[in-house]
């Protein structure tokens, strides 16, 4: 305990206790002369940066400028308003602005208005010329004719009142008055003076702070950052003048506040917003579509939510701008999954698709139109297709075949529906899929050998990831290529052959697919649709190759929809859709109908149908034996052709080699050494090699025994 005990020392001059040591009563060591004034300067400095930089400090700074240029603003549009009103300028504005949009007639108008302005104004300023030798004269005229009848007054009262004094009674009560009008004056006018170049300011503030003309980054913070500011002239006005087209901030400035004399009225549209621009001469359309994104970011809007496109009249914009974010909301179900009595009439009908940016519902009409929607890989491609034939599944009469060549299972449901279903994307699907297309070019030479007047029920094919079977390198027996884009091509050459006749007689195709390129979307065969259908795309070359170029030209750009983003939304140029007056394309935010939904719709349109079989792509069971069977249907003969082998084989069985060709006949037959062969030029199989086979392997006794 003792150790932890510290001795005070009594200092005998003061009386004051101290520690051992104490700095206290240390003498303190001498400073340098540089190192405290450092220490105070860089506390003063932090101090002041600090309170710079503080919200407090910003939202203060930003309270004086914004109500200062509300006072400097309020002044110019004073000074601007009583310029107007004393000068033509006014009118010469006007003029300009009708000059500048070709309107001549009302520039003549507002020329005449302009003389007869000045004509008017000449003969105030005359009239003011002769105003003091008139106003000399009125006032000796208005004395006496004041002092006239004041005394002929105050002689009435004097006789009234039998008292002579009355007669100036009326005279001096006007004196009184005007003694304590001056006295009041004088009174007032010292407050009056100091109170009114104060009123005259907060006239001033409140006419800037009416048009709000404070710059942006001066507003509340809950002000300068609400994206979602109602769309007026003014705002639209000087979005466009801020755009960087010199000559249209030019005739902007020129037209001073008729600047929205371009405009057309603002329409509400769906969940935006519709305005026409008429730009002033010198001012090309394709300026202003080309910088869409800065005039979105001066509408305070993102680039995904302005669309232009060119209406019928001439150097005009259609700006469609949305309500901020209304473009990321769902926008709802599919009637296909709400009205369960729902059914579809392929001819006369149009399918319920989505919804266009205005909010009303896009239909689509699919009567006798070839359709091609293409896109980036995993936007919805698929799903907006699928729901186009879930519509025209619920007709009864539509029959359906059907190519999947990514074989996911995204067209299951159509199992029961279809009569011909392939999913797979393998070069055997490939080649399924080129003989489905090549069968409905032999149904379309069918119906059009026909007597004129017979009527067929609809045919529908589709390929979807229609890439794959353009991209194809398997060629056939005859060499002849299955996939490419040239005259040998099988799959491309019919493609073009029902383009080209198939909508006579109601033999329709359709072709999904991704990323176009030459190569595996060539030109003919997009050129070939009907209704041409886009999804998000990464270049502008991409979209002339999906839409074409009228409709890009027109102001169509689903390469400047958000990948990842806008799934779903396509942009269609097609007469099957109602397209406002004078634009070649529209924008659709398609439903999403998933693939259990889809299933559901599926199942309803099977209960309309008396029943389907689809024929799928051919697996073999073990109670069939291809070699067996192809010794069965080669006979007596040493060779027959595999074209004949193929027909025997299908009349041999239809269900398990109808849709049997060639690569199945070789898969079968490769590796066994009885593959086909080349006999006088055509590809043959030998029965020796066949029945060789069959007497070789262990399990194939019975048919070599019955050979």
């Amino acid at each position: 305990m003792t150790d932890n005990v510290v001795p005070l020392f009594k200092d005998p001059a003061t009386g004051t206790y101290t520690l051992p040591g104490d700095t206290l009563a240390a003498p303190v060591a001498a400073v340098p002369g540089s190192v405290r004034p450092v220490r105070v300067w860089k506390r003063t400095a932090r101090g002041l940066r600090t309170a710079v930089t503080s919200e407090r400090t910003r939202t203060a700074a930003r309270l004086v400028a914004r109500h200062g240029m509300y006072v400097l603003g309020g002044t110019r549009i004073a000074a601007k308003r009583s310029w107007d009103g004393r000068t033509g300028s006014r009118y010469e504005r006007m003029i300009r602005t009708a000059e500048a949009a070709g309107n001549f007639d009302e520039a003549k108008e507002w020329e005449d208005r302009l003389t007869r302005f000045r004509a008017a104004r000449h003969h105030r300023r005359m009239d003011l010329l002769k105003a003091p030798q008139d106003a000399v004269k009125s006032v000796a005229y208005g004395a006496g004719l004041t002092v006239g009848g004041l005394l002929l007054l105050g002689i009435i009262l004097a006789i009234g009142n039998k008292d002579i004094t009355w007669v100036v009674g009326p005279i001096s009560a006007v004196i009184e008055a005007i003694r304590w009008a001056v006295m009041v004056a004088t009174v007032v006018w010292g407050p009056a003076l100091t109170v009114g170049p104060w009123l005259a300011l907060l006239a001033l503030w409140g006419v800037g702070r009416h048009q709000q003309t404070a710059p942006q980054w001066t507003l509340p913070a809950q002000q300068r950052d609400d994206a979602g500011a109602p769309i007026t002239p003014s705002i639209v006005v000087t979005a466009l003048r801020d755009l960087g087209i010199a000559p249209l901030r030019k005739a902007i400035k020129e037209m001073g506040d008729a600047g929205a004399a371009m405009l057309g009225p603002i329409r509400i549209a769906g969940c935006g917003v519709e305005v026409d621009v008429t730009l002033p001469s010198g001012v090309s359309t394709a300026e202003v579509q080309g910088r869409r994104r800065k005039l979105a970011e001066n509408l305070a809007r993102h680039e995904h939510e302005v669309f232009i496109t060119l209406p019928a009249a001439a150097r005009t914009v259609r700006l469609w701008i949305a309500d901020s974010g209304a473009l990321d909301e769902p926008i709802g179900p599919s009637p296909l999954t709400l009205d369960e009595t729902l059914t579809a009439n392929y001819k006369t009908g149009k399918a319920p698709w989505g919804q266009d940016l205005r909010g009303d519902a896009a239909t689509l009409s699919l009567y006798q139109r070839m359709l091609l929607i293409t896109g980036l890989s995993n936007q919805g491609k698929t799903a907006a297709l699928r729901a186009l034939a879930l519509w025209a599944a619920l007709d009864r009469t539509v029959e359906f075949r059907i190519a999947d060549l990514k074989g996911v299972g995204d067209w299951d449901m159509f199992d029961g529906i279809a009569t011909e279903l392939i999913q797979g994307p393998t070069d055997e699907h490939v080649i399924r899929a080129t003989e489905m297309v090549e069968g409905l070019v032999a149904e379309m030479e069918r119906r059009i050998q026909a007597p004129p007047g017979t009527v067929f029920d609809p045919l529908i094919g589709i390929v979807d990831e229609a890439q794959v079977a353009f991209m194809c390198p398997a060629t056939d027996d005859d060499k002849r290529p299955y996939g490419g884009s040239k005259a040998t091509s099988r799959y491309f050459m019919a493609v073009r052959k029902i383009h080209n006749q198939g909508r006579a007689v109601d033999v329709l195709l359709w072709e999904g697919t991704q990323d176009p390129t030459d190569q595996n979307l060539p030109k003919l065969v997009r050129e070939g649709a009907h209704t041409r259908i886009s999804l998000v795309l990464g270049t502008e070359s991409q979209a002339r190759m999906a839409l074409g170029d009228k409709a890009v030209d027109g102001g169509a750009a689903p390469h400047l929809l958000r990948q990842g983003l806008d799934k779903g939304t396509v942009v269609v140029a097609s007469d099957g859709i109602a397209i406002p007056a004078g634009q070649a394309s529209i924008t659709v935010r398609t439903h999403y109908i998933d693939t259990d939904t889809a299933g559901v719709i599926a199942d309803r349109a099977k209960a309309l149908r008396d029943g389907v079989t689809t024929a799928h792509t051919v697996t073999q069971g073990p109670e069939h034996d291809p070699l067996t069977d192809i010794l069965t249907v080669l006979g007596d003969a040493p060779r027959v052709l595999t074209q004949e082998v193929l027909k025997r084989l299908a009349a041999l069985n239809q269900d398990v080699y109808g849709r049997w060709s060639f690569i199945d006949l070789k898969r079968v037959l490769d590796g066994t050494g009885a593959e086909p062969y080349k006999s006088d030029g055509r590809m043959v199989i030998g029965r020796d090699r066949v029945a060789r086979v069959l007497a070789s392997s262990p399990d194939k006794g019975s048919a070599s025994a019955a050979e």
